[in-house]
């Protein structure tokens, strides 16, 4: 049984389609990335798994469960961490996390749970004396409280800096690695592809792209960047130039490795050096950029 399945899925408010006819599925324990555009459909979309609105059309299991239907059974397993918390602000982050826990079934003991996001030291802090970063981290122990099944994940590091950024993902990683499965949205693509084993990409309410990240990115081309060498011509260059960008020459490719011996051959030959030479496979950025040319053509 997979942990998220999801056929056809329509969603709309009065005459805009926030969801359109959407498919796709997530098994247990894997890190799923929800991608897109603000506007693309994401959050609805995860509002309805999590059983806050009612879908117009298709079918919407979680863990096995109409997440409308059977709401109470479902959030017994699940937990959510929203872009946005409601909190209050003159409670510690110990008490903030006392308060919940009176809400969660067998919750984590509190030591715990402020470990495992890298708050022990502040539990004695009032909530509105805490960084953004930490109220996200904040935000996550309290998703995490009841040891869920399922975790929804919404731009989960907004406001973190690099370390504190660098941890969370350490505290996905080890959950997933531990059974619980996770969907996550986010803007940071270095993130969701860090994280992610899957993902689906929306736009204007429709999936447009999604299946394994590294093999859709496999599928992708490319990119080798140089300082054209002074006296050579684009045209000259053993291999397809898509841009250049300045002095800079960038070719998107198929397999960068092989375009990277080309051109090191080729230069080596001619006694010339190919300053600031950047050899980088697919990333999401790169599929990103590529559908929103493809929207445009």
């Amino acid at each position: 049984m997979e942990a998220i399945q999801v056929d056809g899925l329509r969603k709309s408010y009065a005459d805009f389609e926030a969801v359109r006819e959407i498919s796709f599925s997530v098994a247990k324990g894997e890190i799923f990335a929800l991608l897109g555009r603000n506007g693309a459909g994401k959050s609805t979309t995860m509002e309805i798994l999590a059983g806050f609105q009612r879908p117009d059309g298709g079918t919407v299991r979680v863990l096995g469960l109409d997440p409308v239907k059977d709401r109470a059974k479902v959030r017994k397993s699940i937990g959510i961490m929203l872009q946005e918390a409601g909190f209050f602000p003159d409670l510690t982050v110990a008490q903030t996390v006392d308060s919940w826990r009176e809400f969660v079934p067998v919750a984590r003991p509190r030591a715990e749970a402020l470990e495992l996001v890298g708050l022990t030291g502040k539990a004695g802090t009032k909530v509105r004396q805490l960084s953004g970063g930490e109220k996200r981290r904040l935000d996550l122990a309290l998703a995490t409280l009841g040891r869920p099944d399922l975790l929804f994940l919404d731009e989960p590091t907004t406001g973190m800096d690099p370390e504190a950024r660098k941890a969370t993902w350490d505290v996905v990683t080890d959950l997933a690695a531990r059974g619980t499965t996770v969907l996550l949205t986010t803007h940071y693509l270095e993130e969701a592809q860090r994280l992610a084993t899957t993902m689906a990409i929306m736009d204007k309410g429709a999936i447009v792209a999604s299946g394994g990240m590294a093999e859709t990115l496999a599928a992708q081309t490319g990119r080798v960047a140089f300082e054209l060498p002074s006296g050579v011509e684009a045209r000259d260059l053993p291999v397809d130039v898509t841009a250049v960008e300045g002095t800079t020459v960038v070719c998107r490719v198929p397999d960068p490795d092989v375009a990277a011996q080309t051109l090191l051959g080729w230069a080596g030959e001619r006694g010339l050096r190919l300053r600031g030479l950047e050899v980088r496979t697919a990333t999401l950025e790169d599929l990103f950029l590529d559908l929103a040319s493809k929207e445009k053509a």
